[in-house]
C-alpha cells in the first residue's frame, strides 16, 4: 500500500477518534421565574373537564387551519400531539409540587397534569432547535407572590424574600445533583445561558408599596441573580405584565409595573443583556378562551404558546454570537 494512502486512513481513524472521545457540550441551562402565570396556566384541551372543547384550548387551535401551523413541531406526523423532546430538560418547582424530565405537556400550574402547559413549551423547543447541546429549563414560579416581600433581593434592603432565597436554591440544588436529576447526564458540565422573568400582579394589587417599588426591586433582582449565579452578563428577558385588560388597560398600578419593567430593560448598564417583551398583544378576551380568569390571561393556550415564543425569540438574540 502506497505511503501517502496510509497516512490517509490513518488521518481518518485519528479524526474519528478525537470525534468520539471529544467531550460533549455543556448543558444549556435557562431558569424562568415569576408567580402563577410563568407557572402555566395554558390550557391544552377543555374537554375531559368541560365535556365541550372550548375556544383557546390548543386543541381548538388544532382545528383552526390558521393557526394550526404554529404548533407544527409539537404534533407527530400522525397530527397527534408529540410525545415530547429528549434533549431539552425541566426541573419545575411551584406550590402544587415539583417534577422533572423531558420537555412535553404537564409542567403547568398542577404538576403532572398534561391539561396544562406554560412558557417553557414553546420556548424550550426553540431553544432546543437552537444549540446541539442538552438544554435544561429550572422553572420557579409560586402563584401570589411580589417582589416587594416575597421575591425581595438583598439589594433591595430589609428582609430578603423567602421566595428569592428558594429560587436560588433550587437553581443550585439542581446543578448540584444533575447525574440524579436526570440519569443521561454525562458529566459534560453546564453553562448558564438565561434568566426569564415574568411577573407583576401581586405587586400591581399592592399600589401603596409593591407598585412604586417595582422598578428598584428588578434592578435588584437582576444584579443580585447574577451575582449569586456568579455570571455578571446573564442574559435576562423580562416578560410584560399582561393581567387581563391587553392592550386596553386603563390601570394606572398596572401601567406603571409596565412602565418600570420597560424602564429596567433600558437601563444603559444592561445594555445588550437585558430585553423587555411586550406581551399585552397576546391577551385574548374571555369569550375567546377557556375560562374567565383574567387573571390568568383566561387559560388561553394560545396566549401562553405565544408568550412562550416571544420569550424564547427575545433570549436568542441575547445569546453570544
Amino acid at each position: 500500500m502506497k505511503p501517502i494512502l496510509l497516512t490517509l486512513i490513518a488521518s481518518v481513524f485519528t479524526q474519528s477518534a478525537i470525534a468520539a472521545d471529544a467531550p460533549a457540550k455543556p448543558v444549556k441551562v435557562f431558569i424562568l421565574a415569576g408567580q402563577s402565570n410563568m407557572q402555566g396556566q395554558g390550557m391544552v384541551s377543555s374537554l375531559a373537564e368541560m365535556k365541550v372543547e372550548k375556544p383557546g384550548t390548543l386543541a381548538s387551535m388544532l382545528k383552526d387551519p390558521s393557526k394550526a401551523p404554529l404548533l407544527k413541531t409539537w404534533v407527530n406526523a400522525k397530527g397527534e400531539w408529540a410525545e415530547g423532546r429528549d434533549d431539552v430538560w425541566v426541573w419545575d418547582v411551584n406550590e402544587f409540587g415539583n417534577r422533572h424530565g423531558r420537555l412535553e405537556f404537564g409542567y403547568g400550574w398542577n404538576p403532572g397534569s398534561r391539561m396544562w402547559f406554560g412558557p417553557e413549551m414553546q420556548f424550550g423547543h426553540l431553544v432546543g432547535d437552537q444549540f446541539d447541546n442538552q438544554v435544561l429549563i429550572i422553572k420557579t414560579a409560586w402563584g401570589g407572590r411580589d417582589l416587594y416581600k416575597d421575591f425581595r433581593p438583598p439589594g433591595s434592603g430589609g428582609t430578603v424574600g423567602p421566595f428569592y432565597t428558594e429560587m436560588i436554591g433550587t437553581v443550585k440544588k439542581v446543578l448540584g445533583d444533575l447525574k440524579g436529576q436526570f440519569p443521561s447526564y454525562a458529566g459534560q458540565g453546564y453553562e448558564l445561558a438565561g434568566f426569564v422573568w415574568w411577573h407583576g400582579w401581586n405587586d400591581f394589587c399592592s399600589p401603596d408599596k409593591g407598585t412604586p417599588e417595582y422598578e428598584k426591586n428588578l434592578t435588584n433582582l437582576i444584579n443580585d441573580v447574577r451575582r449569586e449565579l456568579n455570571v455578571p452578563k446573564l442574559p435576562v428577558v423580562i416578560g410584560e405584565f399582561t393581567g387581563p385588560w391587553g392592550a386596553d388597560c386603563k390601570e394606572a398600578a398596572a401601567l406603571t409595573i409596565r412602565k418600570a419593567q420597560q424602564t429596567v430593560a433600558e437601563k444603559p448598564e444592561f445594555a445588550g443583556t437585558v430585553k423587555f417583551v411586550v406581551t399585552h398583544g397576546f391577551v385574548r378576551t374571555e369569550e375567546q378562551s377557556p375560562t374567565g380568569e383574567g387573571y390568568h390571561e383566561f387559560k388561553n393556550g394560545e396566549t401562553y404558546f405565544l408568550l412562550g415564543d416571544a420569550f424564547g425569540k427575545a433570549i436568542k438574540t441575547l445569546l453570544p454570537k
